[in-house]
């Protein structure tokens, strides 16, 4: 009856984790993927033909065309309509697939094999551990082998320093906050960012070699754009920031025991009951992206690992059992921006040299951390991303409608426009931008649903609604001011607070809470044989610390639950 042991819903941060774990220990896994796979040989124009039906094999993994899909160009990568990174068919021609937000944002998430982490900067930072003991179900020390088992294999490393690092390390260390020393944040402090991306390239600094040529070497060329896909290495599971289409993806097929399964939408969770085991999933019913063919597979086991939205969407969809807790007490970081402007004379007596250049090395390469408030980190995009995070989004309207209150440290808040954001954006290679994640607590009236009357081609929609509470706004005013001080410190002429709405989904965590919809193997309570392997099962924010490494030490931990409970 079963056509495989485990099929693994989404091949993203916990999807791709779960697939290399369970094929390791000797599962055979069908990985169902919603968007198209770059880079691999079946699909050599995934955004215009259909291509294979699936991948097994390493030898489908192409470094040449995986760089010919990946580049620098912002909007052709990046763009949430048309962008080869954006969650939606792998069909270009066709619209992304809709969610009805309740308020100002977007939600910024993507399909295809590596799912957000196609997009994500790398930040591997694990849970503040005040955030897990005493109040999930299972300690902070549980999951520390996890974490260690995920840092070794990604690899994630501290950033190296580059420009835009030293003057916020130099702001940082002015305004009284200390160096932190380890992985397990328990004070407030700043560090390195610890990133999933390989150390930098050993030839580097040589000039016997050209940019191009260190392109095609092992190793971080330093170049930024990490926000694109990074396209810098010999093979595809050499390139640098690791993504898990280029880390645990080839992993995966390398157990020979992992299929993945493209253009495949997952719209049902199968089940039966018997006296035996109760209700408990027996497959999947899924859609073709392409032709709009369906098709139910059967397994032992179903692994939900679409994501805080989609994983709730499809419960709810599937006719399980009813549960308030299912897609409810969503968290999101609430996010805001802040720049400071500096003068070249400025830079040059701190730095050496009268530009920052923010392009230059990891986009984030350092970040200050304070467990119960959340965190702050630098950040250097690229000028087009730039332009629209720094200045382009804001709740407060337009600045020239609406100027700073008087004894603000603001030179400018909100919407710039016109010659001044003419004016800014020639200060580009002048500018330090800081983003923020403020800590929320979990609030049940914020989460996912599905409106019937609201259907596209995979059943209803998912529906977001999400207000950050009185936690999340106090932390954000305290991280702003935190942000500013540091700027200030370290020398900025011209603050600008962007004042981002709370609608921004970046980092969305616990829709699907451990505790509460599943247990702590992260089981569903209600579905036996069905599991949770992404931010969804995560029973808060964690702190305000980027979630998918926690994620994919729980995927790891998962995996091992699953096949000792059902295949030992």
């Amino acid at each position: 009856m079963f056509d495989h042991d485990v099929i693994v819903i989404g091949a993203g941060g916990g999807g791709a984790v779960m697939a290399k774990e369970l094929g390791e220990l000797g599962v055979k896994v069908l990985v169902l993927e919603a968007g198209p796979w770059y880079g691999n040989k079946q699909w050599p124009e995934p955004n215009m033909e259909r291509g294979a039906i699936s991948s097994s094999s390493t030898k489908d993994l192409d470094v040449v065309l995986f760089k010919k899909l990946y580049n620098k160009q912002e909007n052709i990568m990046n763009d949430l309509i048309s962008g080869r990174i954006r969650w939606g068919p792998a069909d270009s021609s066709r619209a992304p697939w809709s969610r009805i937000l309740s308020q100002k944002g977007y939600v910024w998430q993507n399909s295809g094999v590596g799912g957000s982490t196609q997009h994500y900067l790398g930040h591997s930072p694990r849970a503040f551990p005040q955030a897990v003991d005493d109040i999930w179900p299972i300690s902070y020390r549980d999951l520390i082998p996890y974490y260690e088992k995920v840092e070794a294999t990604l690899p994630v490393e501290f950033a190296p320093m580059t420009a835009k690092e030293e003057l916020f390390y130099y702001g940082a260390k002015r305004a009284g906050w200390s160096l932190i020393s380890t992985l397990d944040v328990t004070s407030p402090g700043y560090r390195p960012q610890p990133n999933a991306i390989l150390p930098p390239n050993r030839n580097l600094m040589n000039p016997n070699y050209s940019l191009e040529e260190l392109s095609w070497m092992e190793g971080c060329t330093l170049a930024g754009h990490c926000i694109n896909g990074c396209p810098h290495g010999p093979s595809v599971d050499k390139i640098a920031k690791r993504s898990t289409n280029v880390s645990y993806v080839p992993l995966a097929l390398k157990t020979g025991r992992v299929q993945i399964k493209p253009n495949t939408f997952t719209i049902k969770i199968l089940t039966e009951k018997d006296q035996q085991e109760g209700l408990h999933a027996i497959g999947v019913r899924t859609r073709d992206t392409w032709t709009g063919e369906t098709e139910e597979i059967f397994a032992k086991a179903v692994v939900m690992a679409a994501g805080c939205i989609e994983s709730p969407r499809l419960w709810l969809n599937s006719g399980l059992p009813n549960n308030p807790w299912v897609g409810r007490g969503l968290v999101n970081h609430y996010f805001d921006w802040v720049t400071g402007i500096f003068d070249e004379t400025v830079l040059y007596s701190i730095l050496g040299k009268t530009e920052i250049d923010p392009f230059v090395g990891h986009t984030s390469g350092a970040r200050l951390d304070y467990p119960g408030i959340g965190s702050i980190q630098v950040n250097g995009l690229s000028p087009g991303l730039t332009a629209a995070f720094s200045y382009g989004i804001s709740e407060s309207g337009y600045n020239d409608l609406n100027p700073p209150a008087s004894g603000t440290p603001w030179y400018a808040q909100g919407l710039i426009s016109g010659s001044q954001l003419a004016e800014l954006m020639a200060n580009y290679r002048r500018a330090l931008h800081i983003n923020i994640y403020a800590d929320d607590e979990v609030d049940q009236r914020n989460g996912i649903t599905v409106d019937s009357s609201m259907t596209d081609e995979h059943g209803p929609i998912p529906k977001i609604n999400y207000s950050p509470g009185q936690k999340a706004r106090r932390n954000r005013d305290i991280l702003i001011k935190i942000a500013a001080e540091i700027l200030q410190k370290a020398g900025a002429k011209k603050l600008i607070w962007a004042d981002w709405p709370p609608g921004m989904f970046i980092h969305l965590e616990s829709a699907m809470r451990m505790g509460f919809v599943i247990n702590t193997d992260c089981e569903a309570y209600q579905v036996k044989r069905l599991y949770i392997a992404d931010n969804s099962g995560h029973y808060n924010g964690i702190g305000g610390a980027n979630p998918t490494l926690t994620t994919q030490a729980l995927a790891t931990r998962t995996a091992e639950k699953l096949v000792n409970k059902y295949f030992s």
